[in-house]
């Protein structure tokens, strides 16, 4: 029984993504939900932008599937609990996404919508309330105000730098795969069968959307990015707060985010304003393929999400985190600097 839910639910879960995808093209198109080229986008065509449709039928579908298994937990009680968080605040990042896709909603009602589905996540057990000091490898349990405000913060980071690493063909579903994958095979590894069954599912979709994803993609994910954000968070938690693991996973892109909002509050423009300063779209603009570019973000996020499975000291991996950090810093810093002296 474990092995055939082992691999019926990516299964289906593809199945699902590669059935609905191509209706979502069709309805983005119809309902004008869909990017025409300009602006950041590079596309030469129109292009649905539903792609948190697919994303979500397909991984709720799965994630169902895979609790009719039944396999056994040893936290039975509180597995349940927190998967109806899971999909609760899915649900409600899925209709806040379509309709973001449809009306182009502002930042504030967006961020407030993110917390409101942290707080369901929260309500529902998902929540940091333990941490391992990298110094002494003690791990410490935190006041629970403490872990609702980290908690909070730990949702809506993910679930923005998801959104704003949507912007190459396939590459926040290529990350989100892996970071999917790793934290799999990470619970498969601790014997939680049952849960691993819910980034398998997320696998499953991913691999069938982006059949339709990649460049040059026939949909782009949309408010789908920010979902993706957020079932990552949930995962990462459920796991049994391997966020660490998934810092590690999604090192490049929030090291690219944290330098984002850091360079825009020195300009003096909103943190929150669309650029063209992310380290993905300055490849772009060097002349890097689409392809290039998610080939060598997901061979980043492999490779260092391969060394937070290695049993290696914390405090090497809290080292480097702040060597990723700099580094991408860095390397932003000099790409800025080169677009200033050619103007």
């Amino acid at each position: 029984m474990r092995e055939l839910a082992l691999f019926a639910v990516p299964g289906v879960a593809f199945v699902l993504a590669v059935v609905i995808t191509p209706v979502a093209i069709r309805l983005g198109l119809r309902f004008g939900i869909a990017d025409k080229p300009g602006g950041r986008r590079t596309h030469a065509q129109i292009t649905s932008r539903l792609g948190t449709l697919p994303i979500f039928v397909a991984f709720c579908g799965a994630a169902l599937l895979g609790r009719a298994f039944g396999l056994p937990s040893d936290d039975d009680a509180n597995e349940r609990i927190r998967f109806i968080g899971l999909i609760a605040g899915s649900t409600l990042m899925f209709a806040v996404g379509v309709i973001d896709d449809r009306f182009q909603l502002r930042p504030a009602p967006q961020f407030i919508a993110q917390a409101t589905a942290a707080l369901v996540a929260i309500a529902f057990l998902i929540f940091i309330e333990f941490f391992h000091d990298p110094f002494t490898d003690q791990e410490t349990q935190v006041a629970r105000f403490v872990a609702i405000a980290i908690s909070v913060l730990w949702f809506m980071g993910m679930t923005n730098t998801a959104n704003w690493l949507d912007g190459v063909d396939g590459l926040a579903a290529s990350v989100a795969l892996i970071a999917g994958a790793l934290t799999a095979v990470h619970m498969i590894r601790e014997g939680q069968y049952s849960v691993a069954l819910l980034p398998l599912a997320l696998c499953g979709t991913l691999v069938g959307f982006l059949l339709f994803n990649l460049p040059p993609a026939r949909i782009f994910l949309g408010g789908g990015a920010p979902l993706l954000g957020y079932i990552l968070a949930c995962l990462g938690i459920i796991a049994g707060a391997k966020v660490a693991l998934l810092l590690l996973v999604m090192g490049l892109p929030i090291a690219d985010v944290a330098w984002q909002i850091v360079a825009r509050v020195i300009r003096g423009d909103s943190p929150t304003m669309g650029d063209r300063g992310h380290l993905h779209f300055r490849l772009q603009d060097r002349g890097w393929s689409a392809r290039s570019i998610v080939v060598i973000y997901s061979a980043a996020c492999l490779l260092l999400g391969t060394l937070s499975l290695l049993p290696i000291p914390r405090i090497a991996k809290l080292i480097l985190l702040v060597v990723l950090f700099v580094g991408v810093a860095v390397t932003l810093a000099l790409l800025a600097r080169q677009v200033k002296s050619r103007v």
